[in-house]
């Protein structure tokens, strides 16, 4: 049988793409250009958010 997994809510702030890639205007010595990448700060480049009675709970059972 099927594992049916919670759903999670997205993240508000990057729509569920949490890791882009930025090129920073620089070529390698190869050719190639120069990326970086950049996980969104609100949800640290996991694409969901926790609910507020979830982070209640962590807190209060920590």
């Amino acid at each position: 049988m099927p594992q049916h997994t919670p759903l999670r809510p997205i993240c508000a702030n990057c729509d569920g793409f949490p890791t882009v890639t930025i090129t920073t205007g620089t070529r390698t010595p190869d050719g190639q250009r120069q990326t970086i990448a950049a996980n969104c700060p609100a949800c640290h480049g996991t694409g969901h958010t926790t609910t507020r009675t979830a982070r209640a709970h962590t807190r209060i059972g920590a």
